[in-house]
């Protein structure tokens, strides 16, 4: 008998070490994954390390993305603030209540869900008062993580997975693509010219749509704000640092010209040199023309200029042109890219469309670019995030991200486009301003 309870006790303790190791589970640090989706998008109670949530109307949005489909089981690391609080916490059309009392951090468990495809999920919280608590301190939550645990075999879960290296900043703000495009190598390029078109809707506040980048530097247009867009062109300084202020007087970016109602100024952060803008309301569903020149001085430095308008007229706007000491080149580098600079938007998706692109060479010959390699920066490269996409639409390249739509491109993808040749730059290079 005792042989016979010791082998059941044995059996039972191997079938709970085996269900044990079936189940997987991932800890999703909500200060890198989650938005304030509804009705406003902020970056209220998102902290640095927690999500504090108080207000019945915010809806929060978590984001992650598994490789198959799966069932999956829910929990929330948090505590009460102060009284004790509720929470709504979805996924589609299933929702659970977790009640949360205390202010000490515990795992509350949620529920299941059923994700019967791959890709993205979205998990909403929304914060309510628990019945009786008192009115005159609103009862909120302070969460730290979604837990989740599948017993899918080989199930991979995919999202910001710590701060390292200020990743929850980078995570929110999204992966940034770009295009880099197959010009002449023997010869000597002067002028590069693009056209941009973003699609209706596609361009929320923090887009950066680039349209002539160099070696040195970048120019395109951007989303500031509801009320202010504007077409940005900035060249670095050959001084490496990220706060303008110590750059030395002989290497700093020196303004030559700038256009009517162009804004001239410094930029850091991200390398440092000088930058102009023209606020301008250009608008989606519209194409707009960029073109820029780089040309050697003959005394140690490099002139860069670039010109703005819109693609039906001939009109040209100069924006800027600076002078970079200690550089000898010509064009280098010649790319686009697309990027989000707006954390609390990195939850919508935004797009465009490059198209028509060339290169003018010293003798004045123009050379089409129908192709071009496809890359994303460290955000993407690392998983991260995996919504960033590049292809071709018609006789245009596009740049897609944010929004965690499902569709990924691998780095190092080579695009080409159709030819546009019968739509070659016309332009009196005498007469532009």
């Amino acid at each position: 008998m005792y042989l016979i309870r010791l082998a059941s006790v044995v059996f039972v303790t191997l079938q709970f070490i085996e269900a044990s190791t079936l189940a997987s589970e991932w800890s999703i640090p909500l200060a890198g994954n989650v938005f304030r989706t509804s009705p406003s998008v902020s970056n209220t109670g998102i902290r640095k390390e927690t999500l504090t949530i108080g207000d019945p109307a915010a809806v929060y949005s978590i984001f992650f993305r598994i490789d198959k489909p799966a069932v999956l089981d829910l929990s929330i690391l948090g505590r009460a603030s102060a009284e004790p609080c509720s929470l709504s916490v979805s996924y589609g059309a299933i929702s659970y209540d977790v009640s949360l009392s205390g202010n000490e951090l515990a795992v509350q468990h949620v529920g299941k869900i059923d994700v019967t495809e791959a890709g993205y999920c979205r998990i909403d919280l929304k914060a309510a008062s628990l019945e009786g608590t008192s009115r005159t301190n609103k009862a909120s939550a302070e969460l730290k993580e979604l837990r989740v645990a599948s017993e899918t075999e080989g199930l991979t879960l995919d999202c910001v997975k710590t701060n390292d290296g200020q990743m929850f900043y980078w995570g929110r703000r999204g992966p940034s693509v770009h295009l880099r495009y197959d010009v002449p190598r023997d010869l000597k390029i002067e002028y590069s010219y693009s056209e941009i078109a973003v699609p209706v809707g596609q361009d929320p506040i923090g887009s950066y749509f680039m349209a002539n980048g160099f070696g040195e530097g970048y120019f395109g247009i951007q989303v500031n704000s509801e009320n202010e867009r504007r077409v940005l062109f900035s060249v670095w300084s050959p001084f490496q640092t990220d706060n303008p202020k110590d750059i030395p007087l002989d290497q700093r970016i020196v303004p030559l010209a700038k256009g009517p109602e162009v804004k001239l100024g410094e930029f850091g952060n991200e390398g440092s040199g000088g930058q102009s803008y023209l606020v301008y309301p250009w608008k989606s569903g519209k194409t707009y023309r960029f073109l820029t020149q780089v040309k050697p001085d003959g005394e140690g430095n490099t002139v860069y200029a670039s010109w703005f308008g819109e693609a039906d007229s001939r009109e040209w706007r100069l924006i800027a042109r600076f002078r970079r000491p200690k550089t000898n080149t010509h064009y280098t580098g010649f790319h686009s890219f697309l990027e989000n600079f707006d954390p609390s938007r990195g939850h919508l998706e935004r797009r465009g469309l490059h198209g028509n692109v060339w290169v003018r060479d010293t003798d004045a010959q123009w050379h089409e670019c129908t192709k071009a390699r496809f890359s994303v920066d460290p955000t993407g490269k690392g998983r991260h995030r995996l919504d960033y996409a590049g292809g071709v639409d018609g006789d245009a390249f596009f740049l897609k991200n944010g929004g965690f739509f499902n569709e990924t491109t691998s780095p190092g993808a080579f695009f080409q486009r159709s030819s546009t040749a019968g739509n070659k730059p016309k332009i009196d290079f005498q007469s532009l301003p």
